[in-house]
């Protein structure tokens, strides 16, 4: 027995042609010819072709796989519907297999019983998988400070490298070539969406994974805000939080609800304000903003203060301030000129009385109206 291989092919063709009633020649009888093909490579789901040249002479052909017979001639041996005959003739015997899956794999065998002796052409088929994810971590919610391990693992052939990655994050601290991705102390700025691809040379699979970080709330400082009597005013409070922060507002230690005395707080997300209409003397003051969720709270304090506007006697004491001080200073300039008289001793100009001085500035201020 020259080849174990060649005697198993030769005893399923002697099986099948028994069953039709056909004259089987012995090993002894003849000598066999076995020719091996290069290997076939194909991918998953694509349609394979398995042909072999026939020759003169050709008594019997089987197309085999591990021993067990697909077609015996124009006869198919093999249920899976799958497999079909595409040619048989004197010069080819072609069959194909639909859909190939990773259990098709393996060796075939075209066998040929000549006049004179058997023949048969061995391939094998690698099949090819293209990566699919089959384990992947699951949405998570961790508070800040804790230990994360993501996990990603993968099915193909040839076997799929496995890289992760934060999908907004620049910094390649983030990245890993492994199944496991580990962030350890994780802060909220790892918060986001990661990354799990699995890739080999037929194709690529990727999935995401979100992660939510919880952190106690942080509040910007407050902006004092001044307005004018009966005027509308708002006071702002911005706070960063996971999960969102409720709002509280304070006067004086006695909390402030929606509605009183006219006045409206309005949260939205991360930012709520407190709005007076109509501000009264009463309005004016120190108000607290205090941010809480079940991680912690913060605050900040924000002045609410009086802007005093100008008024027409306001406006007309400030203009008669400025003339006075104006006349009085060119009247200076007047007294300190070549015709003021001066003290023999001192040097210094005479001094007027306060009379002369203010009929002076009266008279300079209705020469100008």
């Amino acid at each position: 027995m020259k080849n174990p291989v060649c005697w198993i092919v030769l005893t399923g063709i002697s099986i099948a042609f028994i069953q039709q009633g056909l004259p089987v020649r012995s090993q002894g009888e003849s000598q066999s010819d076995n020719k091996q093909m290069d290997n076939i490579t194909i991918r998953q789901g694509e349609t394979l072709f398995l042909s072999c040249s026939q020759g003169d002479f050709v008594t019997h052909t089987a197309w085999l796989n591990r021993s067990s017979i697909l077609y015996a001639g124009e006869d198919k041996w093999s249920v899976d519907p799958r497999v079909s005959l595409v040619t048989l003739n004197q010069d080819e015997f072609t069959i194909k297999i639909e859909d190939v899956d990773l259990t098709d794999e393996g060796q075939y065998i075209c066998a040929v019983q000549t006049s004179s002796r058997p023949r048969t052409t061995s391939v094998h088929i690698i099949v090819q998988v293209p990566p699919k994810i089959v384990n992947l971590s699951k949405d998570l919610v961790v508070n800040e400070g804790s230990n994360v391990t993501l996990m990603c693992l993968a099915n193909g052939k040839p076997e799929p490298a496995i890289v992760w990655r934060m999908v907004s994050a620049s910094d390649d601290s983030l990245s890993s070539d492994n199944e496991v991705l580990e962030i350890p102390f994780i802060s909220r700025y790892r918060a986001g969406v990661y990354e799990c691809t699995a890739a080999n040379d037929i194709a690529v699979d990727t999935q995401t994974v979100e992660l939510t970080v919880n952190f106690p709330p942080s509040v910007s400082d407050g902006r004092d805000v001044g307005v004018t009597l009966g005027q509308r005013g708002v006071l702002l409070c911005e706070a960063d939080a996971v999960p969102e922060a409720d709002f509280e507002w304070y006067r004086d230690d006695r909390r402030i609800f929606n509605g009183f005395d006219g006045i409206e707080i309005e949260d939205d997300g991360g930012l709520s304000k407190l709005t007076f209409f109509n501000v009264s003397e009463a309005d004016y003051g120190n108000y607290s903003c205090v941010a809480i969720n079940k991680l912690g709270s913060a605050n900040t304090s924000i002045v609410l203060y009086e802007i005093i506007e100008p008024t027409s006697s306001t406006l007309l004491q400030e203009m008669t301030s400025s003339d006075l001080e104006h006349t009085a200073f060119e009247n200076n300039d007047l007294l300190e000129g070549p015709g003021a008289v001066q003290d023999g001793n001192s040097g210094t100009s005479t001094v007027f009385t306060p009379t002369c001085l203010l009929l002076i500035v009266l008279l300079h201020l209705l020469l100008k109206f």
